[in-house]
């Protein structure tokens, strides 16, 4: 599995100022719908779901919300950069400033965890993060994301 199958090129935005964890969903929700066609309202539902069961920061700046829904043609991504961090109750109690959502059929399976596992490891690279947080350009966020990663898992 690499990232670039599940995440679009205009998938990808940087933002400023979320008000909360909810507005941020609704973001991700919007950012869903134009890059893949997904209804905006239940993937934000989705996603406040899946966060009522327990916070998705998982620390360093970093949030991975993720949600199952029906309908879906496979595992789609999306990443937000945020300007101003938000306090997002991670496990850290930092807040957060990059955010990778993952939308998942309700029957993915293993799948699904293939691609949080993938997104995680990318996401714990220090490296890919300081490079996130120095680029406000979706394409070189895009690029930085998908350079070459791949899940290692069989």
């Amino acid at each position: 599995m690499e990232l670039s199958k599940i995440l679009a090129p205009g998938a990808v935005r940087v933002t400023g100022h979320m008000t909360s964890k909810k507005r941020l969903f609704q973001e991700l929700g919007e950012l869903a719908a134009g890059a893949y066609g997904l209804t905006a309202a239940i993937a934000t539902d989705g996603l406040q779901e899946r966060e009522g069961l327990g916070p998705t920061g998982v620390g360093h700046g970093i949030a991975l919300p993720h949600a199952r829904l029906h309908n879906l043609p496979g595992i789609q991504g999306v990443f937000l950069r945020l300007e101003k961090p938000l306090d997002y109750d991670s496990v850290d109690r930092q807040p957060v400033d990059l955010v990778f959502a993952l939308f998942a059929p309700k029957d993915s399976g293993v799948d699904h965890l293939k691609a949080l596992a993938l997104v995680s490891r990318t996401m714990r690279d220090a490296a890919i993060c300081q490079k996130l947080r120095a680029n406000t350009d979706p394409a070189k966020l895009y690029a930085i994301l998908t350079e070459g990663r791949t899940s290692q898992a069989a």
